[in-house]
């Protein structure tokens, strides 16, 4: 058993922030929560729940009395913009007496990361999940609606990962010895195609999916039509159509780090199942 500490995490209430929150409190450790709205944050009771800003991190200094580790995020403001801030939190974080930190990798080089990297005063532990089994939910709208998927680049392979094994990793590095300065590839336990997500998400939900295979060009004007940005198509052409190899890898890290295997993604798709089911799109928010 480990003893008891207080970790404050930031962006508690995002996919992630949420799952570190639960894994914490799972363990039996007390948890404090930064957000920017307290009142709108909707986290389980016992978990203490603080209003602050990553932009502005002296808002932090009465958030990290009394904490022993750090989760952070490398975005903050209303935009998300990447961080600049990070060499001041850092500093708050070590004359409160904070001894570890994660931080939630943010897909490349980002300032408040690499500020972190080359802090030599806390033990820091860099956590890089491949793509989030929770994605999947932006095809429940087109599920519930026509029960079908358009996706063009079908064929890709994903080691996509659950959410909660990414939580279960920062837990035990926030609380345990020995993850200082590790980078923690963190995947799923497989390998899947697009028709193998969809055809997991049939079998949870009971009811047949259609798989409908776009060309690119078809899906930038889904994309396109759905608000995405440019940039943003641009970089989803490349992901799906190049998916980078550490995307496509299986890794042990959850099993090594928490000492239990990666959670699949029909676990994940029996535990969502509702919202490929619901009656109305918006269920599904």
């Amino acid at each position: 058993m480990t003893q008891t500490q207080k970790i404050l995490v930031t962006g508690a209430t995002g996919t992630v922030g949420r799952q570190v929150v639960a894994e914490l409190l799972a363990r039996g450790h007390a948890v404090r929560a930064l957000t920017r709205d307290a009142a709108t944050a909707n986290l389980p009771a016992d978990v203490e729940v603080v209003q602050g800003d990553l932009t502005e991190p002296d808002s932090l200094i009465p958030a990290l009395e009394g904490v022993t580790g750090l989760h952070l995020i490398t975005f903050g403001g209303p935009y998300f913009a990447p961080l600049e801030s990070g060499p001041r939190i850092l500093e708050l974080a070590r004359a409160a007496g904070v001894r570890r930190i994660t931080v939630l990798h943010g897909g490349g080089p980002t300032p408040l990361e690499d500020a972190v990297r080359a802090d030599d005063g806390v033990d820091w532990t860099v956590l890089m999940p491949v793509e989030f089994m929770a994605n999947a939910l932006e095809w429940a709208d087109q599920i519930v609606a026509s029960g079908e998927v358009h996706e063009p680049f079908v064929s890709r392979l994903s080691a996509m990962v659950h959410e909660g094994d990414i939580g279960a990793v920062a837990a035990v590095a926030l609380t345990e010895e020995g993850h200082g300065g590790q980078e923690y590839v963190i995947t799923g336990p497989e390998l899947l195609t697009v028709g193998d997500k969809v055809s997991t998400i049939a079998a949870a939900r009971g009811r047949e999916i259609t798989l409908v295979e776009l060309t690119e060009e078809q899906a930038v004007a889904q994309w396109r039509a759905a608000g995405q940005p440019e940039d943003v198509i641009g970089f989803l052409l490349e992901v799906y159509g190049n998916t980078p190899e550490a995307g496509r890898t299986v890794v042990d890290t959850v099993e090594k780090v928490t000492g239990r295997p990666a959670r699949t993604f029909a676990q994940w798709a029996a535990e969502h199942a509702d919202a490929f089911t619901a009656t109305t799109p918006s269920a599904t928010a």
